[in-house]
């Protein structure tokens, strides 16, 4: 395992978003500190779940298309970014086993990492399985570039960038691409709002303390004392932007001490903090984007219901 993110590193980032996202009007802190190895497991029983549909629909088009993606790049190394469990990783190696010698996968929870790639390794002897913990928004330029690869950014994590940043990060996937590498994207398409907000407050709450947890990630590392069972979980639909919102929302006036940075931050009763956006797409818009980031869409798939999409891009 090779580690482009150290845990001074992450400490550093953690302290410079939590003082700049909880002074700011209005608060908000970035989605990725969920990530600890509690959170990568919450997130991994949120996928089970019946409202949850995202991971279903692309694991089925993966499914299905596996074999068309393998004769489409004909990959020698798949570099996924934001790896986690692994799980849909298994269809492409089956399918790409003709010609695939090395797995690259990218994550910023090296403890999470380790667990699923070992696994992995263990699964697939033939393969060269080459972890990484890296923040793939900061480290693309260092990461492997060794034969013909398949980028693969799946799970409509795309989804959780605003526009600006979207293009940036595709215009920076681009910029690592050599000739013959493609990129293999999964995102979450416009759909029944009901459905949408559904996905993202399950009736079990597993979402909400999913949510809850970036605050007991602050109160472990940075000495903070968040009462977490005083911050409701939020989930609502923006038709403006067309995307999710996951807010935290204080149901009582409170006043947090966060000892490692010497910051207090009060909160209302009822003010709300944004954790995370999950932007839904459509297929004009993404072929815009990857178009501004010079890329363009080659083959397109969704599954029966039009709920989810699998694309290929290959640099213009």
């Amino acid at each position: 395992m090779e580690r482009y993110l150290t845990p001074d590193d992450l400490d550093k980032a953690l302290r410079r978003d939590v003082t700049d996202g909880l002074t700011a009007v209005p608060k908000s802190l970035p989605p990725k500190w969920f990530y600890d190895e509690r959170g990568s497991t919450l997130f991994e029983e949120i996928t089970r779940l019946p409202e949850y549909y995202p991971t279903r629909r692309e694991r089925a088009i993966l499914a299905e298309r596996a074999a068309e993606i393998a004769a489409a790049t004909g990959a020698e190394s798949l570099l996924e970014l934001g790896a986690g469990s692994g799980e849909k990783t298994r269809l492409l190696l089956d399918a790409l086993a003709g010609t695939l010698h090395t797995y690259v996968p990218v994550d910023v929870s090296g403890d999470f990492l380790a667990t699923a790639t070992g696994q992995l390794a263990a699964d697939y002897p033939d393969l060269a399985v080459h972890a990484v913990v890296a923040d793939y928004e900061r480290h693309l330029h260092l990461l492997p570039t060794a034969g013909r690869r398949l980028i693969a950014f799946l799970g409509g994590t795309i989804g959780n960038m605003p526009p600006a940043e979207r293009i940036g990060f595709l215009g920076a996937v681009r910029a690592s691409m050599t000739e013959g590498d493609t990129l293999l994207l999964g995102a979450d398409l416009v759909k029944d709002t009901e459905r949408l907000v559904a996905a993202y407050a399950d009736a079990q709450g597993v979402t909400a303390e999913f949510n809850r947890n970036v605050l007991h990630v602050i109160n472990r590392e940075l000495d903070a004392d968040f009462a977490t069972e005083v911050y409701e979980h939020v989930a609502l639909w923006d038709p403006a932007n067309e995307w999710i919102e996951m807010r935290l929302r204080a149901a009582s006036p409170q006043s947090v001490s966060i000892g490692q940075l010497d910051l207090r931050v009060d909160f209302a009763a009822g003010e709300e903090m944004r954790t995370e956006i999950s932007a839904k797409f459509r297929r004009d818009g993404l072929k815009r984007e990857l178009k501004a980031a010079g890329l363009a869409l080659d083959r397109w798939w969704t599954d029966p219901a039009g709920d989810f999409s699998l694309l290929l891009a290959r640099p213009l």
